[in-house]
């Protein structure tokens, strides 16, 4: 069952689907038993499923249909259509695999055609490791071909070599920025990826490719996610992105990666509060959009524009954006809860968070640890504000119990003193306005430069400084947020 759930966790909403879609074809005897499980997996519902399929205990036919559906879900994986560039390079070793085949069987005019047409592919995509097994093919069989130029054939191998050897040491520095990422924590991410740069010598510049610009990016986005810290990264996003204008004019080989990369940066912009910067991204991202993956972005695309006409203040649009894309997407469920509480809907928000009846441990797997951070803290505030105590002082015992320790490691401390803070406000709401409290305030936080402050760290502060201020919570966000 364990791997079932694994591999459920590597399933978009399109794949679970299309994976129902696959099941029905697959099930020759009527027997939907597989797709039964599979749906109740979908749902959260783990305990007792042999009662529930078989009305008693079955736990050898259980096991059974279990490893029935994994291999079903492998296949699937293995056979569903690739996205972008693999599909691509599949097609490129398809190719190759067939030349050899021909070469095999003496169709040595049909092999070195197919040949060609591979190496053409494969250039097009910069998919050096499939060129060197291209060249290492033609140079073999070169001897069946008076018309080929052996020399000609080497000095390409080796000129690809240069290459290949440049995408291993990218893959190489990957690995190692992963690798100090896991064991330096609470280090810079940003000063972890230069000093990894040095020591494999690679500069980021137009050298590289998208994918490989994705892939530092990506991981140097997911730390500032952890540490709040986009700012820091500001200086390293911007010669992305500056990288990007300049490859702008080639072809759209990696469209896929490119699209991703104007993901990350306009959602790192949005964190910055640089709202002008993400609109630009937000308009250049749907014209990319209209050349492919639109079914796997649109989403994403949502998400950045109700997140920027909330904090621009324009509410009413941003909820009725975020609306329509609440059943597709947590981040877009928890940002509609958060617009909706700032505009003092505060029953509708919690409705919302109600419906997240999955645990705290589903949602990290599908959505991380600060969605699920978030999530809490909003829930803490909702209860606040509904005046329901007992749920307040449960759900307050429970995040200090599991969180308590999470956030020292992610040197998030801030957030204890703020749950301290917003715990006293329940106790005593008039003590919060009084000169004494907003001075112990000041001194118990840690406070960043306004320009260095993350926007969501700020929405949550607004609303302990409205209730300081005895003002709108979300007018004093909106305040904070493009000051």
């Amino acid at each position: 069952m364990k791997g079932i759930l694994e591999i459920m966790d590597t399933f978009s909403k399109d794949d679970e689907s299309r994976f129902i879609s696959y099941l029905k074809e697959k099930n020759q005897r009527g027997d939907v038993k597989n797709m039964t499980l599979f749906k109740m997996l979908l749902k959260g519902n783990t305990s007792e499923i042999d009662q529930k399929l078989y009305g008693k205990s079955a736990k050898n036919a259980l096991h059974a249909l279990s490893k029935r559906l994994y291999d079903a879900m492998v296949d699937f994986t293995a056979t569903k259509s690739f996205a972008g560039e693999t599909s691509e390079e599949l097609e490129i070793l398809k190719l190759l695999l067939a030349g050899r085949i021909f070469f095999e069987h003496e169709k040595n005019k049909i092999a070195f055609k197919v040949i060609e047409k591979a190496q053409k592919k494969a250039m097009t995509l910069d998919a050096y490791a499939i060129l060197a097994e291209i060249y290492y093919t033609k140079i073999q069989f070169s001897h069946l071909n008076p018309k080929n130029n052996l020399t000609e054939i080497i000095d390409q191998a080796n000129s690809n070599l240069v290459h290949f050897q440049k995408e291993q040491r990218l893959n190489m520095a990957y690995a190692r920025i992963k690798d100090q990422q896991l064991n330096q924590k609470g280090t810079f991410i940003g000063s972890i990826i230069e000093n990894v740069f040095q020591e494999f010598n690679i500069e980021i510049d137009g050298q590289l490719s998208y994918k490989s610009l994705y892939q530092i990016t990506i991981i140097a986005t997911t730390a500032a996610t952890l540490q709040s810290d986009y700012h820091k990264l500001k200086h390293f996003l911007d010669r992305v992105q500056q990288i990007l204008e300049e490859k702008k004019n080639t072809a759209d080989k990696n469209l896929y990666y490119k699209i991703q990369l104007l993901n990350l940066l306009a959602y790192s912009s949005f964190r910055n509060r640089d709202f002008k910067r993400t609109r630009l991204l937000i308009t250049t991202l749907e014209e990319e959009l209209q050349k492919g993956y639109a079914d796997q972005f649109s989403e994403k695309v949502f998400l950045l524009k109700g997140l920027v006409a909330n904090f621009t203040g324009c509410p009413n649009e941003a909820i009725s954006i975020l609306d329509p894309q609440k059943e597709n997407s947590l981040e877009a469920m928890l940002a509609l809860a958060m617009c909706l509480f700032q505009q003092q809907k505060k029953e509708q928000a919690y409705t919302i968070i109600k419906k997240m009846h999955h645990t705290d441990g589903w949602y990290i797997k599908k959505a991380g640890i600060m969605w699920v951070l978030k999530k809490n803290l909003m829930e803490l505030l909702l209860l606040i504000d509904l005046d329901k105590l007992d749920i307040f002082i449960l759900k307050l015992n429970r995040f200090k119990r599991n969180y308590g320790s999470v956030l020292k490691d992610l040197k998030e401390d801030r957030v204890l003193i703020f749950i301290s803070l917003i715990t006293r406000y329940y106790e005593n709401p008039k003590q919060v306005t009084t000169n004494a409290f907003k001075a112990e305030m000041e001194h118990m936080f840690n406070w960043k430069a306004h320009e260095e402050e993350d926007i969501y760290v700020m929405s949550f502060y607004a609303w302990l400084k409205a209730k300081m201020e005895r003002r709108d919570v979300y007018e004093v966000t909106l305040e904070l947020a493009n000051a």
